[in-house]
């Protein structure tokens, strides 16, 4: 199936209409999305500052990360299904909006540099975890991942300025005034 079908298909569909159509879905759901996301970037950003040696290297990586990822990764799943639901309020338009997919990319790499640290970096973390100023690998995967969750969250804004509604007005467009 083509893509441009799929958004067609799920803005047509009942949840789609239902955002529509209901006067609290979306605010409420828009107000879910930003509360996971920001905490998606605070609980990121604790474990990236530590990455980076920021306050101080005295608390272990790992239990920095431990407390922070179960966290991190609930309120993720809530902001994709909270996101899923708004784009399916206007998936067409969503689709072809530049900002929604360099967003979908930048997640997409920030999920690329977390499974490269933690698939790579990490393995030798038992020699840097505490008191020792992390490497240059765990250090640039921090800063990494905090420049793309950044840009996520400009991108996100950057959609709710670009939705690319079409305010022309149709050549013909046959308005009644009954009273």
């Amino acid at each position: 199936m083509e893509l441009a079908a799929l958004a067609q298909d799920i803005h047509d569909s009942g949840i789609g209409d239902w955002m529509r159509s209901s006067l609290k879905a979306m605010p409420v759901i828009e107000a879910l999305h930003v509360l996971a996301a920001t905490t998606v970037f605070g609980t990121v950003l604790v474990v990236d500052l530590r990455l980076l040696g920021i306050p101080q290297l005295q608390r272990a990586v790992t239990r920095v990360s431990d407390e922070m990822l179960r966290l991190t990764w609930v309120a993720f799943a809530v902001a994709v299904v909270t996101g899923a639901l708004m784009f399916a309020a206007n998936a067409q338009t969503y689709y072809i909006n530049t900002a929604f997919r360099l967003k979908l990319l930048a997640i997409l790499a920030a999920g690329i540099n977390m499974l490269f640290f933690e698939a790579v970096t990490r393995r030798g973390i038992s020699a840097w975890d505490v008191g020792v100023r992390p490497p240059r690998a765990a250090r640039v995967a921090g800063l990494m991942s905090i420049l793309l969750w950044v840009a996520v969250i400009v991108l996100a804004r950057w959609i709710g300025f670009t939705k690319g509604y079409d305010f022309a007005v149709p050549d013909d467009p046959n308005i009644k005034f009954d009273f």
